[in-house]
């Protein structure tokens, strides 16, 4: 069982930074793909970015493309979700999840594995 813990978020002002990190048990340090998602409230779960496992490829949801930056630490087992230039709109519960799964990565659908979320509130 693959278990994700998120922390990081809080309150931020528009245009700031922050940095969020989901710890994964043991049995993630490989083969698993790991995604961002977020929810907005009121709105449905949508993509923010995923990282492969075996190069680290990025791919990113237009949205965010060019702001957000998905990192990993293999030896520590976190993910990263690096938030640059925040805009009231990114406010939302974010969740890290991870899959075996290659195809369909911005759907999140395709993932097993969550974690319980944190939340990133963007002030204007």
């Amino acid at each position: 069982q693959v278990q994700l813990v998120e922390s990081g978020g809080g309150l931020v002002q528009a245009g700031g930074p922050l940095k969020l990190s989901c710890a994964a048990s043991e049995n993630t340090r490989s083969y698993y793909n790991m995604g961002w998602f977020r929810q907005p409230p009121g709105k449905e779960r949508e993509f923010v970015g995923y990282i492969a496992w075996n190069d680290n490829g990025t791919s990113y949801a237009d949205s965010v493309k060019g702001r957000f930056t998905i990192s990993r630490d293999m030896p520590k087992n976190t993910l990263y979700l690096q938030m640059n230039s925040l805009k009231p709109e990114d406010t939302a519960l974010y969740y890290c999840a991870a899959t075996l799964k290659w195809s369909n990565l911005n759907s999140y659908h395709q993932y097993d594995y969550w974690g319980q979320g944190t939340q990133v509130t963007v002030s204007s």
